[in-house]
């Protein structure tokens, strides 16, 4: 089987088999790519290398492309699946890539913004045009419902209940209907100021955007098309240099956990919101609790720090 049509059929076992993301297919297809165009250069074949020259092939990663723990971790994860396909094709009968020992993952604490700061920066959308109502209610979205930026994307206004304020029931906001990481779907909450900022939305902004085209998409570009990720990245950038502060789009969803766990939420709760299909995965938000506490502790007892000990030693 050639090397183009090994790994194209690869990918197409990814979505189809495995139910992977499109990003992480592509991704795992692009890492296939090059480990089969290193075996090329070093006269190897998928059937016959073995774990040694797995390590090496990472050793090269490493060397020539810089990779760090992240992303040897992911090009491992990627091998591993690349061999369970050659497996099922019957090229070999075995996954050298199972007893590669994944690295150590350092403790990044998430980025986590003050609700002053989420004000701040929300505040400096311009809501009076299409284009901010818009933003601004993306932006409302993700931080009330805790959404990845892929998730907001790809909501449909199928996917949304927003109670009518003229039922009496729009109190406590509404739920949307979320596709996750490897196409998982769940049920999300949002609060009262999100499902105010939707509904100045559809009936102010969308409209005009989406014209006399139909589109099925909730949030739409200039064109009346889906926007793009890439899109609400850009503009989030931008707002956050004119709220004079910096942070990732993705901190508003750290934001929402943290604040979740610092109320009094169970963890189990929080993980089903956030779609994390394993718990140590939430669990970071506790360590990112625990240094606010810390933080607070310095800030308003600086007699109990280290100095004040010291001095009465």
């Amino acid at each position: 089987m050639a090397g183009t049509a090994l790994y194209d059929q690869f990918y197409s076992r990814l979505i189809a088999q495995e139910r992977r993301s499109p990003l992480t297919a592509e991704t795992y297809r692009t890492e296939a790519r090059r480990f089969l165009d290193w075996l090329d250069a070093e006269g190897l074949q998928p059937a016959s290398v073995d774990s040694s020259g797995l390590s090496r092939y990472l050793d090269s990663r490493r060397k020539i492309d810089r990779i760090d723990s992240r992303s040897t971790a992911k090009a491992i994860s990627a091998l591993r699946s690349f061999f369970r396909f050659t497996i099922d094709e019957s090229i070999r009968g075995d996954n050298p890539a199972a007893v590669l020992e994944m690295p150590r993952q350092p403790l990044r604490l998430p980025e986590v913004l003050s609700r002053e700061t989420v004000e701040r920066l929300l505040n400096a959308v311009n809501s009076e045009t299409p284009l901010g109502l818009r933003d601004r209610t993306i932006f409302e979205l993700i931080y009330s419902a805790g959404l990845r930026v892929s998730e907001a994307v790809s909501l449909d206004l199928r996917d949304l209940e927003l109670p009518d304020p003229a039922s009496g029931t729009a109190e406590g906001g509404g739920i949307a209907r979320v596709k996750g990481k490897g196409n998982k779907e769940r049920l999300v909450v949002f609060g009262d100021i999100a499902a105010f900022w939707l509904r100045r939305y559809l009936k102010e902004s969308r409209p005009g955007l989406v014209k006399h085209r139909h589109s099925r998409a909730l949030f739409v570009g200039r064109s009346g098309k889906r926007l793009s990720r890439k899109g609400i990245w850009r503009n989030y950038a931008r707002f956050t240099s004119l709220a004079g502060t910096s942070s990732h789009l993705h901190a508003l969803r750290h934001s929402f956990a943290t604040e979740l766990l610092s109320g009094g939420a169970d963890l189990r709760s929080v993980q089903a919101l956030l779609g994390h299909s394993d718990l140590a995965t939430t669990q970071i938000y506790t360590h990112v609790d625990v240094s606010l506490l810390r933080e607070s502790h310095r800030k308003f007892l600086p007699r109990l720090g280290n100095g004040a000990r010291e001095s009465k030693a």
